[in-house]
């Protein structure tokens, strides 16, 4: 298994977008990128910590490949938004991609390179490729939210094998 992290704006649908990709074994939601140690749901909306809403993805790289993966993260969400998504704003739900190697550091620097090159949007990509730091769950009462709330909203064009 690898692992992978995302941020997409509000990581409800981002974790439910991951989960029904064949090949991820389980999708975390969490906050990541910022300075405060252990923060809270409330601390992170107060866009006083640093940190983004994320998603920690794991997932079997012989079913599915981290540039799919990256694929998806940039269909599911408007990467040309700085520090929003929707009606959300702040940088808790800034775009991101957050590597945890240089193989996906590469990967998510041409990914973006290629999205672009190839115009599909007016606006420049504004993803923040970064490193990954401590990558830390969010409550409980978050995780498979859409799940739990009987939210069936998600729904995504899987790429091409």
């Amino acid at each position: 298994m690898e692992k992978a992290i995302f941020a997409a704006g509000c990581f409800w649908g981002v974790e439910a977008s991951f989960r029904q990709v064949p090949g991820v074994t389980s999708a975390t939601v969490g906050y990541t990128g910022g300075h405060t140690q252990n923060p809270t749901y409330e601390e992170v909306c107060s866009d006083t910590t640093g940190h983004a809403e994320a998603v920690l993805v794991e997932f079997d790289p012989s079913k599915i490949s981290y540039g799919k993966l990256l694929d998806i993260f940039w269909g599911i969400h408007d990467p040309t938004t700085k520090n929003r998504q929707g009606p959300d704003v702040g940088a808790q739900y800034r775009s991101a991609v957050f590597y945890l190697n240089d193989a996906q550091k590469e990967a998510a620097l041409a990914s973006k390179a290629e999205l672009q090159r190839l115009g599909i949007y007016k606006r420049p990509v504004v993803t923040e490729i970064a490193p990954a730091s401590e990558f830390y769950p969010a409550e409980e009462y978050h995780q498979r939210y859409h799940e739990k709330h009987g939210i069936t909203s998600c729904k995504i064009n899987l790429p091409k094998s």
